[in-house]
C-alpha cells in the first residue's frame, strides 16, 4: 500500500481542519455566538490538525527508515561494507584493529 498518498491526504485534512477551526473561532470573536460543527469548537480543530500533522510526520519518518534500512544495517554490519553504500577509499576496513598496549605499571 503506498504511504505517500495517505501521508498526503493527512496534511489536506490537517490544513482544512486549521482553516474550519480559524473561521470558527473568528466568528466567535465578531459575536457572541459560539459556533460549532458537529459538537467540536475551534479549539477542537485546532487539536484535530496537531494529530493529523503529528500522524502524517510518524508516517514519513517511518517510511524513510525503512527505505534505508539496509543502508544502516550495513553501516552496522561487522565489515563496515557493502554494495549499497558507497565506498571510501580512504577507509582501511581490511585492516584488522591494533591490540591496545598494556600501559599498566608492573609490581615489584
Amino acid at each position: 500500500m503506498p504511504v505517500l498518498p495517505l501521508i498526503d491526504l493527512l496534511i489536506l485534512m490537517s490544513t482544512g481542519s486549521l482553516l474550519i477551526g480559524f473561521v470558527l473561532k473568528a466568528i466567535a470573536l465578531t459575536t457572541s455566538y459560539r459556533p460549532s460543527v458537529f459538537g467540536f469548537s475551534a479549539v477542537d480543530f485546532v487539536i484535530i490538525t496537531g494529530l493529523a500533522l503529528g500522524l502524517a510526520l510518524v508516517l514519513a519518518a517511518r517510511t524513510y527508515v525503512k527505505l534505508n534500512e539496509h543502508r544502516l544495517m550495513a553501516v552496522r554490519s561487522a565489515r563496515g561494507r557493502s554494495r549499497l553504500v558507497p565506498v571510501d577509499e580512504d577507509d582501511d576496513y581490511d585492516e584488522l584493529p591494533l591490540e591496545p598496549e598494556d600501559t599498566s605499571a608492573e609490581l615489584r
